[in-house]
């Protein structure tokens, strides 16, 4: 028998012998066999029916695989120890870009905590991306005390709390060759390398998979990192904002206010809430670098996993124009996307006594509407970029539990959609 087992595609029901079975075998090959809808549902099933049989290399065989249909295979076959191996029915070269992308993103998102510091996040990002073109990316960092020194408040404030210092992350890839090229767009990642929910202390359950809170970084990068190796030839930034939401003596309070670069003051009633303090600064160091669009993507809000479940992500912004640019990337690599509400008054839904506006409610999950009151803060610092800013809430980037179509961990979601949007 060969090392891997033949897959193909099939609209014929399964033989007798094996009932009303979606998935049958016939010596080295797996037949896949579909009904009339949610074909990529149905195949990204089947692999991880596969992948519970033990069978960890896949040959995808015969017609009807779709380049879509292949990728939604592969994100049922592979798991958290990312051992999956995949020769493709086609487009094999655009293909394996992506398994590889996608294989570093889950791996950062997988790594513990402790493996994971915000700088070890940074350096990792910065080497690896660096590495895809020597001659065209520079990158800096800010790293503890030098935050303040930059006004760098909000990624200060969050991560002074941890013995390992937070960190911000410029990565400037510029294939033009000139230093004065317009950015084209700019991608702001959330990069929390684990949230205790500091003073607003998660309870245990809640924490146990927030190595995950570094998904937003993962995904920009990813999709940079897929981008430039698909042949991106536009300039782009990237900001990474890294910290460790931990509780000690120096760690940030309730009651605090911080007071970032363009003026705005923020009064803190909700430690849990820090995922949008730190992207307040990324997207004022977006705005600095005059991008003509902004993209920020972070594992933001509860409320947004209330809202999409776990198979879409959310979009939210302000441009029209932006968003639906946003909504047709995501249906033509065939990702859940769903844009929730964003107006400009949404910016006073977290109203403050002593600040021009809190970091949340000071209610379970931010109250009535906490995706929404989460990206109006964020829209207050995300300017208005000429082709618009874009915001993720990634519902869907990570699974706390294998089920029918994911493995446990991270899932990748997002990253090809954001790809797409670069290209």
């Amino acid at each position: 028998m060969s090392n891997f087992m033949k897959v193909v595609l099939t609209q014929d029901s399964a033989p007798a012998h094996w009932g009303e079975a979606s998935l049958s075998f016939e010596g080295d090959t797996a037949r896949i066999h579909l009904g009339d809808d949610d074909l990529g549902r149905q195949v990204q099933g089947a692999a991880r029916k596969l992948t519970g049989q033990g069978i960890r290399r896949a040959e995808l065989c015969g017609e009807g695989w779709t380049p879509a249909l292949q990728w939604h295979f592969a994100n049922g076959f592979q798991t958290a120890k990312l051992d999956g191996e995949i020769r493709w029915a086609g487009e094999a070269e655009q293909l394996q870009r992506q398994w590889q992308s996608a294989n570093w993103l889950r791996e950062l998102v997988n790594m513990t905590p402790e493996d994971l510091s915000p700088e070890a996040l940074a350096d990792r990002v910065a080497e690896k991306i660096t590495a895809l073109a020597p001659d065209r990316v520079k990158s800096k960092q800010w790293v503890g005390e030098a935050l303040l020194t930059a006004g760098w408040v909000g990624i200060h404030g969050v991560g002074r709390g941890s013995e390992r210092p937070p960190v911000l992350l410029e990565l400037d890839y510029n294939p033009t060759g000139e230093a004065d090229a317009p950015v084209e767009v700019a991608l702001v990642g959330k990069g929390i390398t684990f949230d205790s929910g500091g003073y607003s202390l998660k309870p245990s359950a809640s924490m146990v998979a927030m190595k995950c809170d570094m998904g937003g970084a993962a995904t920009v990068a990813g999709a940079l990192h897929l981008a430039i190796s698909s042949g991106l030839n536009e300039r782009v930034k990237l900001f990474l904002c890294c910290a460790e939401n931990l509780i000690s003596g120096h760690a940030y309070k309730l009651g605090d206010v911080l007071t970032y670069k363009n003026g705005t003051s923020v009064e803190i009633v909700n430690t849990d809430a820090e995922g949008r303090l730190v992207l307040a600064d990324g997207l004022m160091a977006a705005n600095e670098a005059g991008a003509k669009r902004i993209i920020d993507a972070a594992t933001l809000t509860g409320a947004a996993m209330v809202a999409v479940g776990d198979d879409y992500n959310a979009l939210f912004g302000l441009h029209d124009g932006a968003c639906a640019d946003a909504m047709a990337a995501a249906a033509e690599v065939d990702e859940g996307l769903w844009r929730l509400p964003l107006a400009k008054f949404h910016q006073g839904k977290c109203p403050s006594a002593f600040a021009d506006t809190a970091n949340s409610k000071a209610q379970k999950g931010g109250g009535f509407g906490g995706a929404s009151n989460a990206a109006g803060f964020l829209s207050r610092f995300a300017g208005e970029p000429e082709q618009g800013w874009l915001h993720f809430d990634l519902s869907a980037c990570y699974a706390d539990s294998a089920n029918g179509l994911w493995a446990e961990g991270a899932t990748g979601v997002g990253m090809l959609t954001l790809a797409k949007l670069l290209k």
